[in-house]
């Protein structure tokens, strides 16, 4: 992705993403503001998952508590800003304290660990339904605009802000180490490396982009909802697209979460089958590229050259 190629199919991307609002309607547009926002997650996710090699099948639960904890202190009466830094530092601390006790786990157990803090966030939410809405989920009294351009332009902006810095994060120094520690846990260590800091320090930043990006659709949507945050379903398409996309190469949970999302609107007119038709078309892919639609992609690149 760091040759004169990528750097211009990124700038042609973000080119298309600029013009958008001139030649889309209010309909479309919302759908990509909901699409970057999913985008945003499935990056944080890659971090932790693609280069520190734990699978976290509990993305949703760092979403869910940046998401709702904004949504709480907005009900309190703070302002949008300090809303989403709290949103973002409670996602981080909910995150840390998952993290200690899960990477002393090895292989599924701490998939399992991750699995079970969404089931107890969960329930949480539906046991304080007075506070937090419960399944019907939670208003919040402001939004960050009523105008649909001006929500694309938040997620848009968000959106290539948090790719940059998760990119250049994922090919600095940490992202080799955490890709080391990810190949080999033991190998890593010997040479010198605390392993448990490192996938920490990846845990943590995956937390801060998702709980913040959590906090955003928040005042986007103006609810908190267990279907749009928090669901199983949500974490599965989550791992979809980053799987779909490429594994360790963070942009690629861009296209798988634009795939997933405009697929679905595009086939809604089918019913039941638009989600059989994508998930098969996800599925296929998948089993035929294993390292995804960007990882083929730049496979092919390196062998031209």
């Amino acid at each position: 992705m760091r040759t004169p190629t990528g750097y211009a199919l990124a700038l042609v991307a973000v080119a298309i993403g600029l013009s958008a609002p001139f030649w889309l309607g209010n309909y479309w547009l919302g759908i990509l503001t909901v699409a970057f926002y999913f985008s945003v997650f499935a990056m944080s996710w890659d971090l932790l998952f693609g280069f520190a090699g734990e699978v976290n099948f509990g993305p949703t639960f760092l979403i869910g508590l940046g998401a709702y904890s904004a949504g709480l202190m907005n009900n309190a009466g703070l302002g949008i800003p300090l809303c989403l830094v709290g949103g973002a530092l409670t996602a981080i601390v909910g995150g840390v304290l998952l993290a200690l006790p899960a990477l002393r786990l090895r292989g599924p157990y701490f998939g399992l660990v991750t699995l079970v803090a969404v089931l107890l966030l969960l329930d949480a939410i539906v046991i304080f339904a007075g506070i937090t809405g419960g399944e019907i989920g939670m208003m919040v009294p402001s939004v960050l605009s009523v105008s649909a351009v001006t929500n694309y332009w938040y997620a848009l902006g968000f959106l290539v802000i948090s790719a940059i810095i998760l990119f250049f994060l994922s090919r600095s120094s940490l992202g080799l180490i955490l890709q080391a520690t990810g190949q080999d846990r033991i190998e890593a260590a010997a040479l010198g490396f605390n392993v448990t800091k490192f996938k920490l320090a990846a845990f943590c930043i995956s937390a801060l982009f998702s709980g913040l990006a959590g906090a955003m659709v928040t005042f986007y949507q103006g609810t908190a909802s267990v279907d749009q945050m928090v669901d199983l379903s949500i974490a599965v398409q989550i791992i979809i697209a980053v799987v779909f996309g490429g594994r360790r190469t963070i942009l690629g949970g861009i296209l798988g979460a634009l795939f997933l999302i405009l697929f679905q609107q595009l086939l809604l007119p089918l019913g039941q089958l638009n989600t059989f038709i994508v998930s098969g078309i996800a599925l296929l892919v998948i089993i035929l590229f294993p390292d995804g639609v960007l990882g083929y992609a730049l496979r092919l690149m390196e062998r031209r050259t």
